[in-house]
């Protein structure tokens, strides 16, 4: 696939003015920008990994092509997650089913069970049940797993999730084959060295405490549906994510340590194992993850040709708001580079992997 080049207004050539840009003025500059409306979504509850309930959402266009099944990052819900307005309104208008969700403790799926998030280790199988069940109720195949920030993480477990469905999914109506891959947008990839690259610095600090007050609004939310659930005493222990991961979540799944959680679940290590077409769009200048990582993802995948990694110079968290120039020599509709760039990509079905491209290791001019 050729990639156009991808450059931000010179005012948010700096990562975490991107971020913090897109986070208090997206849905604004969203709205002005969109080209479609929004599909006119039917509400579905499915079945997750161990029968547990998950709210989705569906919208299926006349003569659909394929479907994707998305979700969001590690706070909010259906009901403001702006981005996959974006890609809901751009991908129906494309002839794609969709299917969105809220995961595990997250939005409405916190109202019908009180399981907590796992960081992958059922999350995976989530998208693959979902995906199944969207089949009976007509999203045809090929089925697209994406998704940005924590929820990119999520997908990496999805599809290997999915390469294994002859060994887990023999009550699923489904094969291997139907899942065609999966695109993501600034995943998480180790999540205890960007934690503490992340809280060294002041405004890191406040970005991690942002994030740990929605995880904790989130777990309050459990319990105030699922009294038994949660131990209000552990409740009122957590004071950032580490805390809410130690208090809440290790214990149920076994783990004796947050680190060693983080260690089976983190993203990075899930990619040597992916054999499905997975897209990648990643900003070298994104604030909420340490820097360090990339030449490890680089190394990676290289050596994996089922991935295809597209490296930019800037773009910062979930922003890849394009400047002007760069949108109209792309001939994009709107500003949302990464967005229409998943979209290419799935509707060149994968495309070729070519690990060789110079576009591969970076877009950004």
């Amino acid at each position: 696939m050729n990639v156009p080049a991808y450059s931000p207004p010179l005012a948010l050539r700096n990562g975490l003015a991107m971020t913090l840009y897109i986070a208090s003025k997206g849905r604004q500059a969203w709205q002005k920008t969109a080209a479609q409306p929004v599909p006119d979504y039917q509400p579905h509850v499915f079945q997750g990994a161990n029968q547990v309930p998950i709210f989705g959402q569906l919208a299926i266009p006349d003569r659909p092509s394929g479907t994707i099944i998305a979700t969001y990052g590690i706070t909010g819900s259906l009901d403001d997650q702006w981005q996959l307005d974006i890609l809901g309104s751009k991908a129906f208008a494309q002839q794609y089913a969709l299917v969105l969700f809220d995961w595990r403790a997250h939005g409405k799926t916190a109202a019908l069970s009180p399981a907590l998030t796992s960081d992958g280790i059922y999350e995976g199988e989530d998208f693959v049940r979902i995906a199944a069940q969207a089949k009976a109720l007509g999203c045809p195949a090929p089925y697209w797993f994406v998704s940005y920030s924590l929820g990119g993480q999520l997908v990496f477990w999805a599809i290997k999730a999915a390469q294994a469905i002859a060994d887990w999914g023999a009550d699923l109506p489904l094969d291997a084959a139907d899942i065609a891959g999966g695109a993501v947008i600034c995943p998480s990839l180790e999540s205890t060295r960007s934690l503490r690259y992340l809280t060294q610095e002041v405004v890191g600090r406040q970005l991690e405490q942002a994030i740990a007050r929605e995880l904790k609004k989130l777990a309050k939310q459990i319990h105030s549906y699922h009294p038994a659930a949660i131990d209000p005493a552990a409740l009122e222990r957590v004071h950032d994510i580490w805390s809410f991961d130690h208090e809440l979540v290790i214990q149920g799944l076994g783990f004796a340590s947050v680190e060693d959680y983080y260690a089976a679940t983190s993203g990075l290590y899930q990619l040597p194992a992916l054999t499905k077409p997975t897209l990648i769009l990643y900003a070298a200048d994104d604030p909420m993850f340490d820097p360090a990582l990339i030449p490890e993802l680089q190394a990676i995948c290289a050596a994996n040709p089922a991935i295809d990694l597209y490296l930019t110079p800037h773009g910062g968290h979930v922003g890849y708001l394009n400047s002007p120039a760069t949108q109209g020599a792309a001939g994009d509709p709107d500003p949302w580079w990464a967005w229409n760039r998943v979209l290419d990509w799935i509707r060149a079905d994968g495309g070729e992997s070519s690990q060789e491209s110079e576009v591969k290791t970076g877009a950004d001019s």
